[in-house]
């Protein structure tokens, strides 16, 4: 028996079966999640960006780093992506979107994989979704240069935990060795380490500010081309520049 063919009780046992849900979707008029703390999650969130992606995803293909229950995943399967992929190391969240897709009829392939194994894909996608899963990594510099080097072929959309100052100063390409107060502004580019728990969450390893956030983008290669909400950017992949010399390098040659 699919999931398309499922009475609305045998749904409902499943659903309480796969929980808790992080993800509150809508199967057949059931809701996995309707208690949410962040209310009608992610939906609500979704709302003030969806229009940035593009509405008609005909022929495209779309990768969901991260992909929890599947609602990004889903998203762009209506919008009419020709594949979709989704990713995540959490078994529990893997079975959830296997069934989410089950019962809507969406032909939607879930692997599990880390954002540090994309390289293993060999492929590379239209849209990268790569949503609240930055601040869970203790890698996330390599995990966005993984991204744009293995599967990232042309966008991005991009969302990350913020906190700290919401403003972004001006950085100089260079500073002299001595010239500190810049590292005491609220607007220069900060990441912060979490070692223990945030919001008892014990994956929530880094939160960067707005800035830092920005120049992490483009230190990847990503040029961000809308910011529709606050922690959500809409990016286009950049192509790869030459690789600068580096110090030691020009210290070998200068010998």
């Amino acid at each position: 028996m699919t999931g398309a063919t499922l009475s609305t009780e045998e749904i409902r046992q499943r659903i309480d079966a796969l929980g808790p849900w992080f993800h509150n979707l809508d199967l057949n008029g059931i809701s996995t999640a309707p208690s949410h703390f962040l209310g009608d999650y992610p939906r609500v969130k979704w709302r003030h960006f969806a229009e940035v992606v593009p509405a008609n995803l005909e022929g495209k293909t779309v990768l969901d780093i991260g992909c929890n229950a599947g609602f990004y995943a889903l998203e762009m399967k209506r919008r009419g992506a020709a594949r979709v992929l989704g990713l995540d190391t959490d078994d529990e969240y893997l079975a959830q979107a296997r069934f989410a897709a089950d019962v809507t009829g969406l032909d939607i392939e879930f692997r599990k994989l880390s954002a540090y194994d994309v390289g293993q894909l060999h492929e590379r996608f239209d849209l990268v979704i790569f949503m609240g899963v930055l601040y869970h990594l203790r890698h996330p510099l390599l995990a966005l240069d993984l991204i744009h080097e293995h599967v990232a072929a042309d966008l991005l959309l991009f969302q990350s935990m913020q906190r700290g100052d919401s403003g972004v100063d001006h950085v100089d390409s260079d500073y002299d060795f001595w010239t500190t107060d810049q590292f005491d502004s609220p607007g220069y580019p900060r990441l912060h380490f979490i070692e223990h728990k945030y919001a008892e969450d014990p994956t929530n390893w880094w939160v960067p500010n707005r800035a830092c956030v920005e120049a992490m983008l483009r230190s990847s290669g990503f040029s961000i081309i809308a910011h529709p909400e606050d922690e959500v950017y809409f990016c286009k992949r950049l192509a790869p520049r030459e690789p600068a010399t580096s110090l030691l390098s020009e210290k070998v040659a200068a010998r």
